[in-house]
């Protein structure tokens, strides 16, 4: 499985050896990650908890992958699990986007984890996929996940009302992007405080 490597991070792919590592950090973190997430729908497993669960979602990020519709990674630094961040709805043809998502162990938040993740999550989807651009959308009141993307000097686009279903509520998100060829402008600057 490909491993993308920056200065203190790696990311790959989860299988279910990292169970474990994951399940610990997402009961430990659940109240301070959940809260920024979809609501995990009644009567379906709990991946967090179940390993079966977690199984089918690995597998159906190595389908996503094979497909070329998403790209979702574990972030590890010195091989300590410390969270995730996902390239998701891959569109081609004329919009050549994807989605980035992400989060981090509450134990590593505010380290400068994060943007290194994306940094190179971004080297990938630019470099590697070829896409066009890349967007990511917060909720406007989370305001470490916009320190990222602050420190990173994305660029704002504006904000998206009642943009996706957040723990039971319709939120609004700030969106952020940045196209190949901003990367190309500044990739030396981004790689060299980051990588």
């Amino acid at each position: 499985m490909e491993s993308l490597l920056g200065r203190r991070v790696m990311l790959r792919g989860l299988v279910l050896s990292d169970f474990e590592a994951w399940s610990e950090v997402r009961v430990r973190c659940g109240d301070w990650l959940t809260r920024w997430e979809p609501q995990r729908l009644a009567n379906h497993p709990d991946p967090s908890t179940e390993r079966d669960a977690f199984a089918v979602r690995c597998s159906a990020r190595q389908r996503e992958r094979q497909l070329g519709t998403g790209y979702g990674f574990g972030i590890f630094v010195e091989g300590t699990f410390c969270g995730e961040i996902n390239l998701s709805s891959i569109q081609r043809g004329p919009f050549q986007n994807g989605y980035v998502g992400y989060w981090v162990d509450q134990r590593w938040a505010g380290q400068g984890i994060m943007p290194e993740s994306v940094v190179v999550l971004a080297r990938f989807a630019f470099e590697e996929l070829h896409l066009h651009r890349i967007q990511i959308s917060i909720i406007p009141r989370n305001a470490s996940s916009r320190r990222v993307v602050e420190k990173l000097g994305l660029r704002e686009e504006g904000t998206a009302l009642r943009y996706l279903e957040i723990n039971g509520v319709w939120e609004d998100h700030v969106r952020y992007a940045i196209t190949s060829e901003e990367w190309e402008q500044r990739r030396e600057e981004l790689e060299a405080n980051w990588l």
